[in-house]
């Protein structure tokens, strides 16, 4: 199938890997407007119950066991991750029956191409800005349409997975990843850049990357100044946003972190969010910036920012013990890792920071900017612990352990600890909590994250 076909001449399609979180919202998005939608995935298991399966299927998404038997020749169009190798059954079938295979990027370009599309890209945040654009626009009455990396917590309350939503508005709000390169293939009506910090790829490419992204943008493309490398690529800026005092065309100060919220002001109208840190009132103006570029007040950004929930796994209170707090975080990159415990640190006397490092080759590619950002941002009577990079599976090369990082950490003077198996974690901390803490956990990718979480809050 040439990928320039309208999207509205197939009706069938089957997802291969349909459990992960950007194929799961393409799924439901597509199930939202009335195709018939079907998938399977390795973790969808006989006899084995599956919360991700159990929600598509109540979306009316049928869910198979990863062997074939989904793929049918009523099938019209096969989408595959970047994780699905070619010797999976169903891409075998796929190709016997000559149903057309594109990948998941692909079929986002054509989705987004079908409405007005505002893709929010950058290093760090894109969930968190999606969701709360998503949330603006919403309490504005503008019923817009999201595809997000992360489940929004007034959608999961709906129980559903959260990360996908059809609205009847005009507005479509999709995330750009940078990480596979996919986001040089979206041409949006708005383009949001809010950062490009050295994550999956060095500054160089990234900046690259993002400048295709600035290309492509076919109208308004906003930048955060306060970012030294995305105001590089700043083209108008009348029309930026910027955290600090400049020329930018919106401008928030006056951070005050009380508890779990935030006050601030944006062009000094005032803003209240239930979220903590400075990254979230950058977040926060983005949205902002964004929605009132195409017509929504401030005040009515100020009121959607007051309504958002917050994103599942972004810095989620799991709840408060004894004085001691238990945050979960989906921090992951050396920048994000920092601004995560920068963030806890108005929250309570004691930030005891746990971080599971993903992949051998980006924790060694990332060992210098850890050790260097993670160092700076603890203070004296702050800690952090790590237990050993998450594998999860292919050819790897193991020659680097997160204990290389604490040694190094441990080095410059800050309380760095090792824990290999993070089932001991809690029993090693123990000594080490104080009445007025927060224990912070931080990491990505790995499935297992969140059941760990709940479980040290309820072993606490």
């Amino acid at each position: 199938m040439e990928h320039n076909i309208p999207l509205d001449d197939v009706s069938n399609i089957f997802f291969i890997g349909i459990a992960g979180t950007g194929m799961s919202a393409l799924a439901q998005y597509l199930g939202g407007t009335g195709k018939q939608v079907s998938g399977s995935d390795r973790y969808f298991l006989p006899e084995e119950y599956n919360e991700t399966k159990n929600k598509l299927e109540a979306e009316g998404i049928k869910c198979f066991a990863q062997n074939g038997e989904g793929i049918t020749r009523a099938t019209e169009l096969v989408i595959v991750s970047t994780a699905v190798e070619d010797a999976v059954a169903e891409v075998k079938k796929a190709l016997s029956l000559h149903i057309p295979i594109i990948k998941r990027s692909d079929l986002l370009a054509l989705i987004a191409a079908t409405k007005r599309t505002i893709a929010v890209g950058g290093t760090s945040g894109k969930s968190t800005t999606s969701g709360m654009l998503f949330q603006i626009l919403q309490t504005a009455g503008m019923k817009p349409s999201i595809i997000s990396g992360a489940g929004l917590v007034n959608i999961i309350k709906q129980g559903k997975i959260g990360n996908a939503q059809v609205g009847k508005g005009e507005w479509l709000i999709i995330e750009a990843d940078e990480s596979d390169g996919s986001i040089v293939k979206y041409h949006p009506e708005i383009g949001l850049l809010l950062n490009i910090d050295k994550d999956h790829q060095e500054t160089k490419e990234l900046l690259e990357i993002f400048s295709v992204f600035k290309k492509n943008t076919a109208g308004t493309f906003i930048v955060n100044q306060s970012n030294k490398l995305s105001r590089l690529l700043s083209v108008n800026i009348a029309k930026d946003f910027s955290s600090d005092e400049n020329e930018a065309g919106y401008t928030a100060k006056n951070l005050i972190q009380q508890g779990l919220s935030i006050n601030f002001t944006i062009n000094d109208f005032p803003f209240q969010l239930n979220s903590i840190g400075k990254h979230n009132m950058e977040n926060a103006l983005a949205a902002a910036a964004v929605a009132n570029s195409i017509g929504v007040s401030l005040q009515d950004c100020a009121k959607g920012l007051h309504q958002y929930e917050g994103i599942y796994r972004r810095h989620q209170l799991l709840g408060e013990k004894n004085g001691v707090k238990v945050i979960d975080d989906y921090a992951h990159n050396p920048a994000k890792c920092s601004a995560s415990i920068a963030a806890c640190q108005p929250v309570a006397k004691k930030v005891i920071a746990w971080f599971q490092p993903h992949g051998y080759g980006p924790t060694k590619f990332l060992k210098d900017d850890f050790v260097q950002e993670i160092s700076a941002i603890l203070r004296p009577q702050d800690e952090i612990w790590m237990s050993e990079i998450f594998y999860g599976g292919g050819t790897a090369v193991k020659d680097i352990s997160a204990n290389d990082l604490i040694k190094e950490i441990k080095g410059l003077g800050k309380n760095a600890f090792f824990v290999e198996d993070r089932n001991e974690l809690l029993e090693n901390i123990r000594n080490h909590i104080t009445d007025d803490c927060v224990i912070l956990l931080m990491g990505a990718r790995d499935p297992g994250l969140e059941a760990f979480s709940k479980k040290l809050y309820e072993d606490l």
